[in-house]
């Protein structure tokens, strides 16, 4: 070979071993050799694996949402922490969503803004449920969340929620970390952020806190002050507390034990058009009943519906204002299972509003054919009234006096007009109460008015007047322009009183006024139940005047006269002689000060 053959061989062998060294594909190693291997190399850090104590990205639990759903509420909840995310009610809307047309249902309570926290004491620390992460068992309605403390004991939280019903049975136990737990009392701490859900804002932060003492039941609240600071301190047992909102409302029930105290605080935050108020209690129990599994509770997330929450709890029905303690019996056992059964009939709550005056009305016209005959008696009168008050000249004392003398002589009582008028009184009142506090007229739309729980709107001002708001209301118009069509009526059938201090049939016309500046923020379904109310009333003067020959009164009234004089003067009632007595007492006072002015004679 010669030198150049020599050399092209030594750079091909140099390149096969090169390419054998560098590229050659290398043999698979064993699994077994492999495994092997893994289990000599060490961690870099070691890894102990305990519970940790709050919820952590990088955890070995991940967060896990579950869902407990019927067909009126979803209930979210969290691993991380045992609590509930949120809750929402399935068949009821915002008013902003109403008013949009969008389907989504109203949130009861939300994790991000709200809280419930339950802290035990445990040495000089506390166990905060919230901060813990458990594991999860779930069945069909039934959460039960179980953590393991850094010590080895257990802590679980249950939740179940039944089939139809607004309620969400919560417990805790803590039985097996009772060697951990120290102290007489464990809290729970419970706050809302509350948002606006309804159209009127200001009636928005009227939310307040309600309870119930077990001391002979009693009912008590925070002021629904809207813009001012509210607190209670209360250190009797207490058998449940609830958040009050507008129409709706969150209640906290213990079952089979009390609370021990509780701290409340009412906070409306005005500058705040999101968040308008913060309801805010720490409540108090034994940690007794937490050791022996007695720590059972009841959420209610639902409507201030009474016909739904009057069963939830003892007093509970108390939630909903129906009315004055003293026409709660009208309206809880007349007016509510009126309004039901109407309701299960008739679908347009405009035209139950109307069966509704038609019944209340013809349920009152025996009072108001009364008042009727008795006002037609003293229109009869009135031309010998007239004749006192002439003769007699500017002393209204003596003028009153010698006017009940003239009704004894002919035998007319003159508070048989006032007593039908009076006892028509409690009606009024226990609808006033009751309307706006009605959740069935919630998002009900009639005529112009898409919300007959809350006033109508037909026009906006770009100003505000004093005590009437920036809105014009249509049926508070309608519901004024029919009182003072009533008045005038009235002022035409009504003869003037002698002696009275305040022109009434003046204040047939001024009384309307003032009430269209009360309630032109009020409810609409009450505005439009008065105006009706108002013409079913002219309507009814009107039949009644048409069937009533004043003729024959006046022959009645002559009659009675002669057979009164015949019989020595008519019986006097003690309210009439209470009556003469004031009037003649009143009179001589008079003369006494007018003698007191006359300028001595010097």
């Amino acid at each position: 070979m010669d030198k150049n053959s020599i050399s092209g061989i030594v750079l091909i062998m140099a390149m096969l071993l090169g390419y054998q060294y560098f590229f050659a594909p290398v043999e698979p190693v064993p699994t077994e050799q492999v495994a092997k291997k893994a289990n000599v190399v060490k961690p870099k850090a070691n890894i102990v694996v305990t519970p940790p104590t709050a919820p952590d990205p990088t955890a070995q639990i991940k967060e896990r949402f579950l869902k407990l759903e019927n067909k009126n509420m979803v209930v979210t909840l969290s691993n991380y922490g045992g609590k509930i995310k949120s809750v929402t009610l399935k068949n009821y809307r915002s008013y902003a969503n109403y008013n949009s047309g969008k389907s989504e249902g109203i949130q009861m309570f939300d994790a991000s803004k709200d809280q419930f926290d339950v802290e035990i004491p445990s040495g000089n620390t506390k166990i905060k449920l919230n901060a813990l992460i458990y594991d999860v068992q779930e069945n069909k309605g039934n959460v039960v969340f179980t953590s393991t403390l850094a010590t080895g004991q257990k802590i679980s939280q249950t939740y179940n929620l039944g089939e139809e019903n607004f309620e969400l049975d919560y417990s805790i136990d803590a039985k097996n970390a009772a060697s951990v737990i120290t102290g007489a009392d464990y809290t729970i701490h419970w706050k809302e952020n509350l948002v606006q859900n309804e159209k009127d804002i200001n009636e928005e932060r009227k939310a307040t806190i309600n309870y119930l003492l077990t001391e002979d039941e009693e009912f008590d609240n925070l002021s629904e002050n809207p813009s001012g600071i509210e607190t209670d301190n209360l250190i009797k047992p207490t058998q449940w507390i609830s958040f009050k909102k507008k129409y709706f409302l969150t209640g906290l029930i213990p079952q089979g034990f009390e609370f021990k105290k509780a701290d409340l605080i009412s906070t409306p935050n005005l500058t705040d058009s999101l968040h308008l108020k913060t309801l805010d209690a720490t409540l108090t129990a034994s940690t007794q009943d937490l050791i022996q599994g007695k720590s059972n509770y009841k959420f209610y997330f639902g409507p201030n519906d009474y016909s739904i929450i009057k069963t939830v709890a003892p007093s509970f029905g108390k939630n909903v204002k129906l009315s004055y303690d003293f026409l709660l019996p009208l309206t809880k056992y007349i007016f509510v299972p009126l309004f039901d059964f109407l309701e299960s009939i008739v679908s347009n709550y405009g035209l139950l509003i109307i069966l509704l005056v038609l019944i209340i009305k013809t349920a009152l016209l025996p009072l108001t054919y009364k008042s009727y005959v008795s006002m037609a008696k003293t229109r009869i009168l009135a031309p010998e009234i007239a004749a006192i008050k002439e003769k007699i000249g500017d002393d209204p004392a003596r003028v009153q006096q010698e006017t009940m003398k003239l009704y004894g002589e002919v035998g007319v009582n003159p508070l048989s007009g006032c007593v039908p008028v009076l006892a028509t009184m409690p009606v009024l009142m226990a609808v006033f109460m009751l309307f706006p506090n009605l959740i069935n007229l919630r998002q009900e739309s009639f005529l112009w008015a898409n919300d007959l729980s809350t006033f109508d709107s037909i026009l906006t001002l770009p100003f505000a007047i004093p005590f009437y708001g920036t809105h014009v209301s249509l049926f508070c118009l309608l519901m004024t322009a029919s009182q003072l069509a009533y008045g005038y009526y009235n002022n035409q059938i009504t003869p003037d009183q002698p002696g009275q201090p305040i022109n009434m049939k003046m204040m047939a016309y001024i009384t309307p006024v003032i009430f269209m500046f009360v309630m032109n923020s009020f409810s609409a379904g009450l505005s439009f139940y008065y105006f009706v109310s108002n013409l079913v009333t002219i309507g009814q003067q009107l039949a009644i005047r048409y069937f009533v020959n004043e003729d024959k009164i006046k022959e009645l009234l002559d009659a009675n006269r002669v057979k009164i004089a015949a019989s020595g003067g008519a019986k006097k009632s003690r309210f009439s002689q209470y009556l003469q007595t004031q009037l003649k007492t009143m009179e001589e006072q008079q003369k006494a000060t007018a003698t007191q002015k006359k300028p001595k004679k010097k």
